[in-house]
């Protein structure tokens, strides 16, 4: 399955390009779909900022992503590192008290807000104080009127910057620069372009058990730990999602269990919410999933034959080995994205170690290689008849688990 988005360049007064606004797509025809505000923006969050890096997409640069009233209540922002984006404020949102307790959090919290789509009116100054970036649609303010509050708002609130919004034409470019605008977005100087990438999404079964979890009072972190273990989709996204939230930790969380105790519950309910709910009406996983589940299940069976194996790192190497195929991209690229151990690297990317050789032996399954397979597992020292009914368990374990996604 693909995912959609398109892009269109935030340039400052020197025509260089400062940031890109992403705009959720729902198919290859470049059009804004007919959805929900909050499901388009928690799609185009789930599939580039918890999925993969947006750096190819906004080529280091900053990304302006709208948020409407509903996902800003919810405090859905808080999810992501305050580096991510700088988060839109839409402009149907309504200038409540509620809304106002929410911009002081994310702005006390270091997160950089833009208001878009502005018109000047008294019930949204008390938001000015924590606003960063203030945007005009040009066609809906005059550039004269929006000049005019430009300059009074360097007096009053000098952190303030501003931006011009549909700007078409060369007069405009140059009449906005004169109105003290800081930065300009418009078919002047790009139309919105369309990026396609791969998305990855969790299976309906895996939501649906998550809900049931996240929904009793006190959440067991065992079986939630039990039941993403199961969805390569969901256990990518979680892993990524912390060690981004984390960056200052001296060492990566490259286990279900430290990242479920990293989050806690509250922050938990919301992760797990936020992604089910992202992806609630789509297909169920490829092949490629439960062939990664398989492999998975059999370097944690056969590792725990192994006394110096750790059998969570095991089970990684497996349920990850076939992220590049679901993913269409370098599995390098993908795991500079996700600091695991240095050994679960080093098995993904190279085959290197023990854990590259349990990665080894199940391809070799795989490809009937039977001389490789006695060599490895001569090597690794668990007798062949030992790593041929794990192997076969491996197959059945999976097979239970597809018959049950599919009822």
């Amino acid at each position: 399955m693909n995912s959609y988005l398109a892009r269109q360049p935030i340039l400052n007064k020197n025509k260089e390009t400062i940031g890109y606004e992403l705009l959720f797509r729902d198919g290859p025809n470049n059009c804004f779909p007919e959805v929900e505000d909050e499901h388009a923006t928690h799609r185009l969050l789930a599939d580039n900022f918890l999925t993969s890096s947006t750096a190819e997409v906004t080529a280091g640069k900053r990304a302006f992503v709208n948020f409407p009233y509903s996902s800003l209540i919810k405090r859905t922002p808080l999810l992501f590192p305050k580096h991510c984006f700088i988060i839109e404020i839409l402009e149907s949102c309504q200038p409540s008290d509620e809304l106002l307790e929410a911009i002081i959090e994310l702005n006390r919290k270091g997160y950089t807000l833009a208001l878009d789509d502005f018109i000047p009116s008294p019930e949204w100054l008390r938001f000015l104080p924590y606003i960063h970036i203030i945007k005009f649609d040009i066609k809906l303010t005059p550039i004269a009127k929006a000049g005019f509050f430009i300059r009074r708002q360097r007096i009053l609130n000098r952190h303030l910057q501003f931006l011009a919004e549909k700007v078409e034409t060369y007069e405009e470019f140059i009449t906005a620069c004169d109105n003290d605008f800081d930065f300009f977005q418009g078919f002047f100087f790009s139309r919105p372009e369309l990026v396609t990438r791969k998305a990855l999404t969790p299976s309906a079964l895996t939501t649906l058990q998550l809900y049931r979890e996240i929904t009793k009072p006190e959440v067991n972190f065992n079986t939630v730990e039990a039941i993403i273990a199961t969805d390569v989709s969901l256990s990518y996204k979680l892993l990524r999602h912390v060690n981004n939230m984390t960056v200052t930790l001296a060492k990566p969380i490259s286990s279900f269990k430290q990242a479920l105790v990293y989050l806690g519950e509250e922050k938990l309910r919301r992760f797990i919410t936020f992604v089910a709910t992202s992806h609630a009406a789509e297909n169920k996983p490829l092949s490629l999933y439960l062939l990664s589940l398989q492999r998975a299940r059999f370097c944690e069976q056969v590792s725990n034959h192994l006394p110096d194996i750790d059998n969570s790192q095991a089970f990684l190497v497996g349920l990850f080995s076939l992220l590049d195929s679901i993913l269409d991209q370098p599995i390098e690229l993908l795991l500079e994205q996700l600091p695991l151990d240095s050994h679960i690297h080093h098995a993904l990317i190279n085959r290197q170690g023990d854990l590259g050789a349990l990665l080894e032996l199940i391809c070799s399954y795989e490809e009937a290689n039977w001389t490789r397979i006695q060599q490895i597992s001569a090597t690794l020292g668990v007798s062949e008849s030992v790593v041929g009914d794990l192997y076969l368990e491996s197959i059945k374990w999976a097979t239970i688990f597809e018959k049950r996604n599919a009822e």
